[in-house]
């Protein structure tokens, strides 16, 4: 069934209403936009939940209307319901702007599942081609119900949460030599296929990942997205407190499955 999707005017003062994301607005069309496979995206009539369908014929995806500097980025999901290794629902900030340009290196930060096992993989690509990967067997199923997935980033450190738990940082080491993510980023999910995430049982096709609860807190490229104006780049947030240390420990003890840092070799910021 072709997608249904309800469109908005996106004119001058509409932009600037939205210079700063309020999360008081969850609706896909005022943060988001389709990508690609259209006819396997559909938006409900009160633009307050998305399904990207995928089967042999097309995956799809959405992107951010606008690209980033800093922020809390926000969104529900709810993985297919059908076990299959081999799709690989996501959300995750990107620095390519177009889809379908060779990415080469590139900033990127992820939330991605490995199939819908209940294995989320998260990643960051550092002005080259990743293989930071970490890897969690979630505490649920994240294919029976919405969980939220936040990434806070500002020039001190980018932290992942799950349900508002970190589960994983990434500091900001340049002077010691390490890039950190410094160009605009947008916004985007996608559902696709990759042999590295297991094999699709495709008499299980179609597969839906859903999302919902669109709002988010971000600063446009046109602003001083290191201002302590915004919340995130407040000192508060510059760290985890000492509670989220312990929280992110036990979490890390117990459902982290794969540290890059303990496979492979050659990534400075592992010795730091």
């Amino acid at each position: 069934m072709a997608a249904h999707f309800v469109t908005i005017s996106f004119i001058a003062i509409c932009s600037f209403v939205i210079l700063v994301q309020s999360a008081n607005d969850n609706r896909f069309q005022t943060y988001y936009t389709p990508l690609w496979g259209f006819d396997h995206l559909t938006v409900n009539p009160q633009g307050t939940e998305v399904e990207l369908k995928f089967d042999q014929s097309s995956g799809c995806g959405f992107r951010s209307k606008l690209d980033y500097s800093s922020g809390k980025f926000h969104i529900q999901m709810k993985v297919p319901e059908k076990k299959s290794g081999g799709i690989v629902p996501n959300f995750y900030l990107y620095s390519v702007p177009g889809y379908g340009q060779n990415p080469g290196s590139h900033f990127e930060i992820d939330f991605e599942f490995l199939g819908s096992n209940g294995t989320l993989q998260t990643n960051v690509y550092n002005d080259d081609m990743g293989h930071r990967e970490q890897r969690f067997r979630l505490w649920f199923d994240p294919s029976q119900d919405f969980h939220s997935y936040d990434f806070l980033w500002n020039s001190h450190q980018i932290v992942f949460y799950v349900d508002n738990i970190p589960i994983r940082v990434f500091k900001n080491m340049m002077d010691k030599g390490i890039p950190y993510p410094d160009k605009p980023l947008h916004v985007e999910a996608t559902i696709w296929n990759a042999n590295w995430a297991g094999e699709v049982d495709w008499g299980k096709a179609p597969y839906v990942t859903r999302y919902r609860d669109f709002g988010f807190d971000a600063c446009p490229v046109t602003g001083d997205c290191g201002s302590k104006e915004y919340f995130w780049n407040q000192e508060k947030y510059w760290d985890l407190s000492p509670a989220e240390k312990r929280l992110m420990k036990e979490y890390r003890s117990k459902y982290m499955v794969y540290d890059y840092c303990t496979k492979t070799q050659g990534n400075k910021e592992c010795s730091l």
